[in-house]
């Protein structure tokens, strides 16, 4: 017969109702952290959880009195590798504008406009994005950039340094 003290008993029994508070307590912190499950829709956001993503472009001296006020496009995926893609697997009828949507998965471009002092604020999600935006001149200066947004706020510089192509416009 196995007879163990009233104090064992009352010990066994406050520990296993703690485990199993530790255990939903460690549940409910992961559930509150999920996303709202709204898929990521375009529109369906009201800001929160958005970074703000400021661009600004600082051009090289040669570059000097060109107008910077030019526009920038945020695509959520690498229109490059989407147009490679689509090249070598030939898709009879599917034009690239379709395929490139397909791509997106739902998610939106998003369009700023930099203004005279080359910079521009955006509210983006966080996630990997790649900025394209050209800077039009006697040479045209391209940019191709991946972004991995984060956090609350971003800078994103345009300069000579990240400058993907300089073609010389005709």
């Amino acid at each position: 017969m196995n007879t163990q003290s009233l104090g064992y008993h009352l010990t066994t029994a406050l520990l296993r109702v703690a485990l199993l508070a530790v255990i939903i307590g460690a549940g409910w912190n992961i559930y509150r952290q999920l996303p709202s499950g709204d898929g990521g829709a375009a529109g369906a956001d009201n800001g929160a959880g958005e970074t703000a993503l400021q661009i600004v472009l600082r051009p090289a001296p040669k570059d000097e009195g060109v107008a910077i006020n030019i526009p920038v496009e945020l695509y959520p995926v690498d229109v490059a590798a989407v147009q490679r893609e689509l090249g070598f697997e030939r898709r009879p009828g599917v034009r690239f504008e379709d395929f490139l949507k397909e791509r997106m998965k739902g998610r939106a471009l998003v369009k700023a406009q930099l203004d005279e002092n080359g910079e521009a604020t955006v509210m983006i999600r966080p996630g990997k994005w790649w900025l394209y935006a050209v800077l039009a001149g006697s040479e045209n200066v391209e940019w191709e950039l991946p972004v991995n947004v984060s956090g609350r706020q971003q800078t994103v510089e345009l300069n000579a340094t990240n400058i993907y192509a300089r073609t010389k416009s005709f």
